[in-house]
């Protein structure tokens, strides 16, 4: 069966095995950030809906799940913003009295935690990885360009509020732009926010593939250290914390070469991941597990036939979709 909402099961940096269900089409989402592996935003929204078939969801999950793969987590994230499909909590809730042996993740932009309804769909899950990329509304403005009606305090107060009613882990992520939020004002004002809104983890990221604006570079190893140092609530703040907060610098994908590659066609898998966001040959042999030989003849092929173009940055050489030119 070829999948529509589902991807992988890949091999992540911090969720081990992921099985990925995207829940709006691309590139469907509440934010159109300058960072973004997914490219620009085209539906431009707040606003939720049954964005894509829910009985496709159930059908392909049926199917995948039937044969008991091993999966450390099914995510909830994709090219857009999962929390905008209004029947998540249905789904949820249907993944768990079907398949209780899966734990289940969330990915999001932390936009829609304003809403009650989101945070009650969300509390049965077991992991959620918010994003959190600025305080000031100006610097908010830059990195973020939300839809109309989105502020920073808005999303701060959202997650304050989820922390309050959320008793399992919550890995924030804040993404590092060099020059844009790594000030000596914005990091106090990020670690104001982080001892209010106590995540279990915050998890320090910067750019690593090919983003949506070609200014956006990657923050350096020595400066994203001297901010985690910055961030980390000292022993004091973290007696007096019900969640401890660590802060933490994302490490590179991890290969694991013991997973053998899912069945169906390679061209097809890479093609899909490459969809959803720009990768190397490294990353896509580590979340495929398959022989970087075979995957090195399907890449070539992809870019003599003008379906992939590559882009070379400091981590290497990365492979995205060709861009179409409007006649």
């Amino acid at each position: 069966m070829n999948y529509k909402h589902l991807f992988g099961p890949v091999n992540s940096r911090r969720l081990g095995v992921s099985l990925g269900v995207d829940l709006v089409p691309s590139k469907t989402c509440s934010l159109n950030c300058i960072y973004c592996e997914a490219g620009k935003t085209t539906v431009y929204t707040s606003s939720r809906d049954e964005y894509v078939k829910y009985d496709e969801i159930i059908e392909e999950l049926d199917d995948c799940l039937s044969t008991h793969p091993h999966i450390d987590f099914i995510t909830f994230s994709g090219a857009g913003e999962p929390t905008l499909f209004s029947r998540l909590g249905e789904l949820i809730r249907y993944i768990k009295t079907n398949y209780p042996e899966y734990k289940l993740c969330l990915i999001t932009n932390s936009t829609m935690f304003s809403h009650p309804d989101v945070i009650h769909d969300i509390l049965p899950l077991d992991l959620i990885l918010p994003s959190l990329d600025a305080i000031s509304e100006d610097v908010f403005l830059k990195i973020n360009r939300p839809c109309k009606g989105l502020t920073a305090a808005s999303i701060v107060e959202g997650l304050i509020n989820l922390r309050k009613q959320y008793g399992h882990e919550i890995w924030l992520e804040i993404f590092i732009v060099p020059g844009t939020n790594d000030t000596d004002e914005e990091i106090r004002l990020f670690r104001n926010s982080i001892l209010q809104i106590q995540p279990d983890q915050v998890q320090l990221n910067s750019l690593d593939r090919p983003g949506t604006e070609d200014w956006v570079h990657a923050e350096n190893r020595l400066k994203l250290e001297d901010i985690a140092l910055k961030l980390q609530p000292s022993p004091d703040e973290l007696e007096r914390m019900q969640y401890k907060t660590q802060v933490t610098i994302i490490a590179n994908p991890r290969q694991n070469q013991n997973e053998e590659v899912q069945s169906g066609d390679l061209r097809e898998k890479i093609i899909t991941l490459i969809t959803r966001r720009p990768s190397t040959i490294e990353d896509i042999t580590g979340m495929l597990s398959s022989n970087e030989d075979e995957i090195s003849l399907v890449l070539n092929e992809l870019c003599e036939t003008a379906i992939l173009e590559k882009e070379e940055l400091p981590r290497g050489i990365f492979y995205k979709l060709r861009k179409r030119v409007e006649q």
